[in-house]
């Protein structure tokens, strides 16, 4: 029986509502994990659940995901396509602080409001696999996933440089502190060094940059490879040592080694270990006023740096390995101890920010590299970027030769004098997982004064987050959990005695490097995942999401699976067989944001036009990859479009006769919308995919078709992105089971192609005439019926023809004198 829909029109309010209770009584959504056919794990990034709720741009990326997913189940594929809520960490405990409300107590109420926005939009989620990283019987897991790391020789903690507010009393991201100031409250940042655990995810450089060239582990959009290649930034050069009195020697990573004769000084971080032994009494007070203003300093503004480079000079020296001569160490805050070694060697003449620093400083400018025929000894009034062609000058026994084969001759001179080896060097640093704030997973250690850091014993986890109060940070840098005594204070797991637990949280990126693990087996709180689901649902097969993710979320998530893997805990290294990015929602012309006031909250429209209209609108409005520009006037056309094909569906219903013969031009384009919907859905181009199915309408409905053959198609390929609509539509048509229990049909290419074909007709290059012939016609029938024209005739009058070009299907052009 057919309710919530009247022979007047179609009504969302009532369709909607009736099929979304409809699936959770079926279980529609609901794949059995242990005993699939053919398997099909579709994953989309699970949201932040803020107060303000989802957006446009959220529902956009949403139903892109489960256009894709639904599209797959058509085709007889088992999916998976689950959804929960990444809860924890700093927007969450900020926007707490900011409103003063308990995250614990604010973060269900958004989960909540998400959730129900979620289910509005018709999504195929599993809803029984839901979880939010703030559940403890999640991050249990999440800390058990650490002490695996540890027990790896993943995890190790060193004391590291931060960003830290003075006013928010908090360590802030290098994202969170660009220009210097924090983004909360624009008060300048300062550099702190603070005890932090840290994964070793270095030792996976080279592998997670030959993944991204294996497509049989990994088809993933062009741009987002590239983002990573580059965050990963393998260089190859080499590691020379410059001696320092006393035996020591400094190490620096160069990739330009074959410039070694024209380091004149060298440079070393503000925070170096070698600075306090090589400064010199006299200039002493001079270094250690510059390192007082350089830990003053953010580390983003370090790294950016002004134009005017500044530095102090130690005092003390530095042999040149090739030249054998001292040179002058400098401090400057320009170098970070956090990246290379901390210390660089400068070659003026050939690098514009050392030449700029030699410059104010009065420092020796070496020529080193000269193109063929110029005088190797003439001054330099800039620093010279070599060309293609040139040769090593001024340096030794390597002078005139080319400068890539004296790269290698010199590494290797250095090589045997132990003064130098050839290395690969990686951009990528060791991620830093400590956060001293309070919303997150306790990290599972406890320090005992006489066994040191203890791990804490599986069986006792998790280390379960306190709920204090006073959860607001404060200046010591330390978690507002230390000054929470009960729990703070714990028996050492090895040898009893009194002990005080890691107060440090996890990053929020460990949450979502597994989540999608822990939906195969949200039902086991004995493990973090069942083994052999993993075996039938991993690598996920399709994953999408932003690509602002690209080079930590992402990034993150392939390392954790393969230090997974060589541990012989999950079967694959490869978390995400598929990845591609969604494109952006702009409203008329602009980039949403709060301060424009134009941020889309979809509620109004759902409540106004049905959720099955935004999802068509927001798939019409460009390929899904690169987004599109949301316009109010815009969703009048698709929800006129779903009235007329609900029209078309009432016709179909109620005919006597079904299996009647088509007209031979709906036939071919009943097979060619076929074809170019599936195609689209595809490539992820659903605009192309509407596109064919309005046309196909329009044909449908100027020949007054509504052959049940015909509808029966129509409404399985609009499923997918209309999915309410769709099932309603389907009952009415008198199938008892869901649409999507349905077949995706396929189409005939024999019917793919019209039998006549349009044929431009030309006369010395210009269009004068079109012609129906039958496709591939002989070329001499094309030319008689060209020559049968009128208009053809009128212009070839007094004119003799010379010459004929034929494009089969396509043009005849007639050339006359």
């Amino acid at each position: 029986m057919i309710d919530h829909l009247d022979d007047d029109g179609y009504h969302p309010e009532g369709v909607e509502p009736k099929w979304q209770a409809r699936w959770a009584e079926r279980h529609t959504n609901k794949p059995d994990l242990d005993r699939p056919e053919r398997p099909f794990y579709n994953l989309m990034m699970f949201p932040y659940p803020s107060a303000e709720g989802l957006h446009i741009g959220n529902v956009f990326a949403f139903t892109g995901a489960d256009v894709h997913g639904r599209f797959k189940r058509l085709q007889g594929y088992q999916v998976f396509e689950p959804m929960g809520f990444d809860a924890f960490g700093i927007q969450s405990e900020n926007y707490a602080l900011k409103v003063g409300v308990h995250p614990g107590e604010l973060i269900p109420k958004n989960i909540a409001n998400f959730r129900r926005q979620l289910s509005a939009i018709g999504g195929m989620f599993d809803w029984s696999r839901s979880f939010s990283t703030t559940d403890p019987e999640y991050y249990k897991w999440t800390q058990w996933l650490f002490l695996q790391l540890l027990k790896a020789g993943k995890a190790y903690k060193k004391k590291a440089a931060v960003n830290w507010c003075p006013s928010c009393k908090t360590v802030l991201a290098n994202e969170q502190a660009e220009g210097g100031v924090c983004e909360r409250c624009g008060t300048p940042v300062e550099q702190r060094l603070l005890e932090q655990w840290f994964f070793r995810i270095t030792d996976f450089a080279e592998r997670l940059l030959a993944n991204l060239d294996d497509k049989s582990k990994m088809d993933w959009s062009d741009r987002t490879t590239t983002a990573q290649r580059n965050w990963v930034g393998r260089s190859e050069g080499a590691e020379l040592r410059f001696g320092i009195a006393g035996g020591e020697s400094i190490r620096v990573f160069t990739t330009r080694p074959d410039t070694i004769f024209g380091a004149t000084f060298m440079v070393l971080a503000p925070e170096h270990p070698l600075v306090d032994r090589l400064t010199t009494e006299a200039e002493r007070a001079a270094v250690e006023a510059y390192r007082r203003a350089a830990q003053a300093k953010d580390v983003v503004s370090r790294k950016v740096g002004d134009k005017d480079k500044s530095g102090v000079f130690t005092g003390g020296y530095a042999t040149n390995p090739a030249t054998g001569k001292p040179i002058p160490v400098w401090v400057a805050d320009y170098v970070l101890m956090d990246y290379g070694t901390g210390a660089i060697m400068a070659v003026p003449g050939h690098d514009e920010r050392d030449f700029a620093f030699a410059t104010k400083y009065g420092l020796t400018i070496r020529r080193v590299v000269a193109q063929p025929g110029h005088n190797a000894d003439s001054p330099l009034t800039e620093a010279m970027i070599e060309d293609t062609d040139c040769r090593l000058v001024n340096s030794g026994p390597f002078s005139e030769k080319p400068q890539a084969e004296a790269f290698t001759a010199i590494v290797a001179w250095l090589e045997q004098s132990g003064a130098g080896k050839g290395v690969v060097n990686y951009r990528l640093h060791d991620w830093c997982i400590s956060r001293q704030r309070y919303w997150g997973p306790p990290i599972p250690i406890i320090y005992c004064d006489d066994c040191g850091p203890v791990p804490v014993p599986e069986k006792d986890l998790p280390v379960l987050l306190p709920n204090i109060p006073d959860f607001r940070p404060d200046d010591s840098g330390v978690s507002p959990l230390a000054r929470h005594k009960e729990w703070y204070f714990a028996p050492c797991p090895r040898c009893g005695k009194q002990g005080r637990r890691e107060t440090d949280v996890s990053d929020n990126f460990l949450d979502s490097a597994w989540y999608y693990l822990r939906y195969t087996s949200t039902e086991f709180d004995d493990r973090p995942f069942e083994p052999s689901r993993l075996k039938t649902w991993c690598p996920v097969a399709t994953y999408i999401g932003g690509n602002e993710h690209a080079v930590l979320h992402l990034l993150y998530s392939r390392f954790i699976a393969m230090v997974l893997h060589d541990q012989g805990l999950v079967p694959f290294e490869e978390p995400f067989r598929m990845f591609r990015a969604h494109g952006l929602i702009v409203k008329d012309g602009h980039k949403m944001s709060k301060s424009r006031g134009n941020v889309v909250i979809p509620d109004q429209y759902i409540a106004k036009w049905g959720a099955d209209t935004v999802r068509l609108y927001l798939m019409f409005l460009g390929p899904f990859q690169e987004g599109g520009d949301f316009r109010d006037a815009g969703i009048v056309g698709p929800r006129r479009f779903l009235d007329r094909v609900w029209e078309l569906v009432k016709q179909s219903a109620g005919a006597t006769a079904i299996g009647a013969e088509i007209h031979r031009s709906i036939l071919v384009k009943w097979h060619q919308t076929k074809k170019r919907v599936t195609e689209g859905i595809e490539d992820l181009t659903y605009n192309t995919s509407i596109a064919a199915l309005m046309e196909f309408l329009n044909a449908l409905r100027e020949a007054n078709c509504s052959e049940r053959r015909v509808v029966k198609d129509f409404v399985i390929m609009l499923a997918p992105f209309a999915p309410h609509f769709a099932e309603e539509c389907w009952e009415r048509l008198g199938y008892p089971t869901s649409v999507f229990d349905a077949r995706w049909i396929p189409w005939d290419p024999g019917l793919v192609l019209e039998h006549t074909v349009e044929i431009a007709v030309q006369v010395n290059g210009r269009t004068r005439a079109k012609l129906n012939v039958h496709r591939d016609a002989e070329e001499s029938h094309v030319v008689a019926a060209a020559l049968a024209d009128e208009t053809v005739i009128r212009f070839l009058a007094g004119k003799s023809r010379t010459k004929t070009i034929y494009v089969p299907n396509r043009l005849l052009n007639l050339v006359v004198d």
